[in-house]
């Protein structure tokens, strides 16, 4: 699986043209419709359902799951008023987190992370804002607004009795707050990956760091572009956000902060270990070569002992010639000798703190 994935048109393709039907499913829609008193949830719906609602007090949040395709898209652009733009990018998944106003509405692009098998994989999720209307865009299977939904539902929420800039907020916010647990995972795998070094580094744990510092720095190439995005929507919003949803998008901007915070910490962190393993590597080699060293000296005296020995000159010529040879003790003595070279070479390195 690709590390980073866009779909994008051919170079030259002109600004604004959708991409070819592709062969997957097509998306799942969902149409809620409500307000301070009730709430009307379809699901399962075609596209001649999704239009502009009649009533003037309700709210309508219409929810794609799944991958649009061009006559989806063309059919929502056509009844919503939606810019050539701002579909392509839509239809061009992979966009980073962008923010764009329009004459009637608003376009919001964000990354939603996940972890899939281990490694960081994201969706991208699109919003579109307009007077009593919210259109969203989830790419993948599984709804990320789920407990949205069920929170709409309950009459006592705050959601109900608020207007279609709240429920921008309310899915920003979720998708925003995604990356909690995720940050939350990688600290968990820190400590883990931290331990293993403590107690034997290996080549595992080292692909194991690689893998960490690949997907952190996904994650930040994907969070920090967010944090201005939420900074530009409660800047630059104009009639369609109220003062009211400013301060709460206020508070989201806060969260966008606290995930870099938290993301570049364990990039730092992942940075240490990284270092961490390189020094045990070599400390666990100045070791090795330590030992091999203290073997290598204790073996040279005795190497030197041996070969004077093997000389063996006949001391019936000289009597200088190795008198040793002929004594009835010699091989014991050059032995003892050996051992008490061995014993004090030892004890020196020992007093040098060497072994």
């Amino acid at each position: 699986m690709a590390l980073f994935s866009k779909r994008y048109h051919p170079p030259g393709t002109p600004p604004g043209t959708l991409a070819p039907a592709t062969d997957q499913a097509p998306p799942r829609i969902r149409r809620i419709d409500y307000s301070a008193s009730q709430i009307d949830v379809k699901e399962a719906l075609c596209l001649d359902d999704c239009t502009p609602s009649p009533n003037a007090e309700s709210i309508r949040w219409v929810h794609l799951q799944g991958t649009p395709d061009v006559a989806t898209l063309s059919h929502l652009g056509r009844v919503f008023g939606l810019h050539p733009l701002a579909l392509e990018d839509v239809a061009n998944s992979g966009q980073r987190p962008k923010f764009d106003a329009f004459d009637e509405h608003l376009f919001i692009i964000l990354s939603l992370p996940e972890l899939i098998d281990g490694h960081v994989r994201t969706r991208q999720i699109s919003l579109f804002l307009a007077p009593r209307l919210v259109l969203s865009f989830c790419e993948g299977e599984q709804d990320p607004f789920e407990g949205l939904v069920r929170n709409l539902q309950l009459r006592s929420g705050k959601i109900r009795s608020l207007g279609a800039d709240y429920l921008l907020y309310a899915l920003m916010d979720t998708v925003i707050d995604q990356p909690f647990p995720l940050l939350e995972e990688f600290g968990m795998r820190l400590e883990q990956l931290e331990e293993s070094l403590l107690e034997y580094p290996n080549e595992a744990t080292l692909a194991e760091i690689h893998g960490v510092k690949r997907d952190l720095i996904l994650l930040r190439r994907l969070l920090w572009p967010q944090r201005e995005v939420v900074n530009r929507v409660q800047r630059d919003g104009e009639d369609l956000i109220t003062d009211n949803t400013r301060l709460y998008l206020r508070d989201c901007y806060d969260h966008t902060v606290q995930v870099m915070d938290l993301l570049e910490s364990y990039r730092e962190m992942n940075a240490a270990l990284l270092d961490i393993y390189l020094s045990s590597q070599g400390n666990r080699m100045n070791e090795v070569m330590r030992v091999l060293t203290v073997i290598a000296t204790l073996f040279i005296p005795l190497t030197f002992i041996v070969g004077l020995y093997g000389m063996n000159f006949d001391t019936r010529v000289s009597p200088w010639n190795m008198p040793e040879l002929g004594w009835r003790y010699g091989y014991v003595a050059v032995w003892g000798l050996m051992i008490a070279m061995v014993v004090g070479m030892l004890a020196y390195f020992r007093r040098k703190n060497w072994i």
